[in-house]
């Protein structure tokens, strides 16, 4: 069993009511830590760590308006980099929520909440809609981000990208992408040259190297790795669109693990609260 499907095992396990489920972190050393992308609603402040059923040391946790990916060279995408890279995750998890207020926010409304605070219409982008991120669904969103994820530059190949739904009400975990199958479906005759893309943007380490007194970086400029990404990428995404679907079924999930030793339960505190709406 591999990591993301002992957490989904866990988790509907202890959601069943087994107060033994859990996840023994020492046995996915070579998995962890996680790299998960959510949305900024307070409400998952103590909500994903016991669904997860890691502990906090073991995921990197990267946050945003709706847990939103726009490009495979956006901001979202360089902390998911970064936290590869420099952090060390082995593989990425988006991690969308019932009930999220950036799918039930319209145009209108969210001009007339920016007006009333001050900001006027001019002073925003042309498409409104795609420098927010509004989104109609909270599940095709989650599924989008993980494409973008996938097909960009910037996350090497052998890095899972996975695609999750919280419920907020239970803490249900919903398994909509398994980045597993991903990772199983490069052709090889193009991971050559994603592994050059891995190679290229390595060179964000030396950005972020320190000497000892005066502070020295390297000379390279983070805008000239981004637009090479981007180049890079208008080259091998055509190949990754046509050839990269797996040709063998994917491993599913075994539905009756063999229980072993007890791992640390996960503590699912599913508490209704009045403010369950409130972002």
């Amino acid at each position: 069993m591999r990591l993301f499907e002992a957490i989904i095992d866990a988790n509907h396990r202890a959601i069943a009511g087994d107060k033994t489920a859990g996840v023994r972190p020492s046995e996915f050393a070579d998995s962890l830590p996680v790299a998960a992308l959510t949305c900024m609603d307070r409400r998952l402040n103590p909500l994903i760590p016991e669904v997860l059923g890691l502990p906090e040391e073991d995921f990197i946790w990267v946050r945003n308006a709706g847990n939103i990916v726009s490009g495979p060279v956006s901001c979202a995408i360089r902390s998911l980099a970064v936290a590869c890279l420099l952090g060390g995750a082995k593989e990425v998890a988006v991690i969308g929520h019932t009930n999220c207020m950036m799918r039930q926010l319209t145009v209108s409304q969210l001009l007339d909440l920016l007006a009333s605070l001050g900001v006027q219409r001019s002073a925003l982008p042309e498409n409104v809609v795609e420098f927010f991120g509004i989104f109609a669904s909270e599940r095709e969103n989650v599924i989008r981000a993980c494409q973008i994820v996938r097909r960009s530059p910037l996350i090497s190949p052998r890095v899972p990208v996975h695609g999750l739904m919280v419920d907020l009400e239970t803490g249900r975990l919903e398994w909509l992408v398994n980045g597993y199958e991903s990772v199983k479906g490069v052709p090889d005759k193009i991971s050559a040259g994603l592994e050059k893309a891995e190679q290229a943007l390595s060179v964000l380490e030396t950005v972020g190297k320190f000497a000892v007194g005066p502070v020295k970086f390297g000379e390279t400029k983070l805008g000239e790795i981004v637009s090479g990404a981007r180049s890079l990428l208008d080259k091998v995404e055509p190949l990754v669109s046509d050839e990269a679907a797996p040709k063998a079924e994917a491993e599913k999930p075994s539905e009756h693990p063999t229980d072993v030793s007890a791992p640390p339960p996960l503590q699912m505190r599913m508490r209704l609260r009045k403010d369950r709406n409130r972002p």
